[in-house]
């Protein structure tokens, strides 16, 4: 009944149909799925990552393993060559060949222990880039503030040892889901803007980075060139790496994916999905879907809604976190307020 409940909610496009993946897996946030299949799960509250696997493939996870417990925020989840990468808040760990040891585990090992312990925005996102680096953003640790620490409100780079460490860009609020377009190679990624500026501002970004040293204008500028009331006096945005677009206000844009699947028609391929997880202080409450980003070689064309549902008037009762796409081109989708995973696929009209 709760399965029917939840599924009969969400509005797609004719055509797509969604399923639950798994129900099992409390706050489930970011989405790393390995080539054999395994989904690993990380989560924010509850200390845990997990690992999900569909054994008799019918497209519905029936064993959840416990990977990890007891970390500090393990958002982030990372897969190379068989080694799984876990983000804490001031640290990377690697578990070993892990799905050798779903039942148990090999102990992590720390990869890279020098991100800050601040924990405002502490959560941090993981994927290896094609560059074979591992990318990690880094939250700022306030709302909006100026700090002597630079590795604050950027996105890094390091390689997998946790050598040659740098940071990538700059002025990068709170990111909590990037992709590259599979086309150029650019970095794509979303931006959460600051709270408490006034009704309908400042808004959520998606940004586009095709080179390393790039200011996207946090704690100055927002958005379309909207100065910080408190930190942007005499501020020029012009110095700042503009939005590719600019999304909602506070709708809590985290994980994106460009869709490379085959499943899903044509006009979808080398698109945007975006897991927008909702407001916390916004009236009307906003978000609560999963966007599309429609783009035209490097253009952003349009901003529209793929599936919606999780909002019912102003009570939300799901939280897209991330997206993440199977091997059969469909769509995964983590939901941390109900610690489920959805799947959308596409039958046709």
């Amino acid at each position: 009944m709760r399965e029917k409940v939840l599924l009969e909610a969400i509005g797609l496009p004719a055509g797509f149909k969604i399923d639950i993946y798994n129900d099992a897996v409390p706050n489930a946030r970011s989405l790393a799925m390995s080539p054999l299949g395994v989904l690993f799960v990380g989560t924010r509250q509850m200390g845990r990552v997990y690992a999900l696997v569909d054994s008799n493939k019918d497209n519905k996870a029936e064993k959840v393993y416990t990977i990890a417990d007891g970390l500090n925020m393990p958002n982030g989840v990372a897969y190379w060559n068989g080694d799984l990468y876990v983000a804490e808040v001031s640290r990377i760990l690697r578990f070993r060949q892990v799905e050798s040891h779903l039942e148990k585990p090999l102990p992590p090992e720390v990869v890279y222990q020098g991100y800050p312990n601040d924990l405002h925005n502490g959560w941090k996102y993981i994927r290896f880039g094609p560059d074979g680096k591992l990318y990690v953003s880094v939250g700022a640790p306030c709302n909006a503030c100026l700090s002597d620490n630079p590795v604050f409100a950027t996105i890094t780079r390091l390689n997998r040892d946790g050598g040659d460490f740098e940071i990538f860009a700059r002025g990068v609020r709170s990111c909590l889901g990037f992709d590259w377009n599979p086309y150029t190679g650019d970095l794509w990624f979303t931006d959460n803007g600051r709270d408490w500026t006034g009704q309908g501002q400042p808004p959520d970004e998606l940004n586009r980075a095709n080179m390393p040293g790039l200011h996207f204008g946090f704690p100055y500028c927002y958005g379309d060139a909207l100065v910080d009331p408190e930190l942007g006096s005499g501020q020029s945005c012009n110095e700042f790496t503009p939005p590719a677009v600019v999304l909602g206000p506070h709708v809590g844009a985290q994980g994106m994916r460009f869709y490379t699947g085959t499943m899903f028609p044509d006009a979808y391929r080398g698109q945007i999905f975006i897991a927008e997880n909702g407001s916390t202080n916004h009236v009307p409450k906003v978000g609560y879907r999963i966007a599309l980003v429609r783009l035209k070689g490097e253009k952003v064309i349009s901003y529209e809604t793929f599936a919606q549902g999780w909002l019912a008037g102003q009570t939300s009762w799901g939280r897209p976190a991330d997206v993440e796409i199977m091997a059969d081109g469909s769509l995964l989708v983590s939901d941390d307020q109900n610690g489920v995973i959805y799947r959308i696929s596409y039958k046709g009209k």
